[in-house]
């Protein structure tokens, strides 16, 4: 990894593909999604919100590591499943872990590899992904410790070798420090990778349902419980968004908005399920 390198990022899903899929088209981001291992997906961004879209001089560039953390902890609030970001840039490379309503966790280092984070960061890695306590926890903190052979590339790549022992395997061509536009090409390439395609609210909030239905949610998305679930992300999702706001903070916008879009959805699941069910009783044989 080297100075001039351009940003780029992976959004890592403990989850199957068709889980995840409803979640991130929520984005509302160009992005290409893959199958990654036993029970991993791969998320690929093109990465405009980095990158602008105005040439230079761009002042709506955020970046990088804001971005991303927006972004996982949007799939993550939406979710059962964590979310770790991998994301890189001309001077740091870091990752970004969010897993439910917790606060994200992350840890940075130096492009020269030198640690720049908090040291507990990966005993919270270890935790909310299911890590071996003992054997896998030493792994991660040797990534904490100085090294002058290990840049912030070598950084990463142990830590994507520390995830295999949990099933994670990388499509070919997606590895730290590749410049986002080549990444995004290499996944395009890969015959099971699927482009993610905004097609509107109404059908991203039925296959939400569809998806979540067919899960072990859908006994939890009616009744009182569900009523006071919805009602906590409305009222988490509003100041949320509002502070995302004041900051200019694109992915933290993104955040609250989808909290207050899963709470109204969780208080209209019954009112709608209950509709169609009544629908399907009257409609003649």
């Amino acid at each position: 990894m080297n100075a001039t390198s351009p940003a780029g990022a992976l959004l890592l899903c403990r989850a199957e593909p068709e889980t995840v899929r409803p979640v991130a088209h929520l984005l509302r981001e160009r992005m290409l999604l893959a199958p990654a291992g036993d029970g991993w997906s791969v998320l690929v961004p093109e990465g405009r919100p980095w990158q602008g879209g105005a040439g230079a001089g761009d002042t709506d560039v955020e970046p990088v590591d804001r971005v991303v953390a927006g972004w996982v902890t949007a799939l993550a609030v939406g979710s059962t499943w964590p979310v770790l970001a991998l994301w890189w840039d001309g001077d740091r490379a870091g990752c970004t872990l969010a897993s439910g309503f917790r606060r994200p966790v992350g840890y940075v280092w130096l492009v020269d590899g030198t640690p720049a984070g908090e040291d507990e960061a990966m005993r919270t890695f270890a935790e909310r992904l299911g890590l071996d306590p003992v054997l896998d926890v030493q792994s991660l903190e040797g990534l904490t410790r100085p090294d002058p052979d290990a840049d912030a590339r070598i950084r990463l790549r142990g830590l994507l070798a520390v995830l295999t022992r949990i099933g994670l395997v990388l499509p070919p061509g997606l590895d730290p420090d590749t410049p986002g536009d080549r990444l995004y090409a290499a996944a395009d390439d890969r015959p099971e990778a699927e482009p993610l395609v905004w097609t509107g609210w109404r059908e991203v909030v039925r296959a939400e349902l569809d998806a979540v239905e067919s899960s072990r949610l859908g006994p939890w998305m009616r009744g009182p419980r569900a009523r006071v679930l919805a009602g906590a992300q409305l009222a988490a999702g509003l100041p949320l968004a509002l502070w995302g706001l004041r900051r200019r903070g694109g992915g933290w916008v993104l955040a609250g908005t989808l909290l207050l879009a899963h709470g109204a959805l969780g208080l209209a699941y019954d009112r709608i399920r209950g509709a169609e069910g009544g629908a399907s009783e009257t409609r003649p044989g």
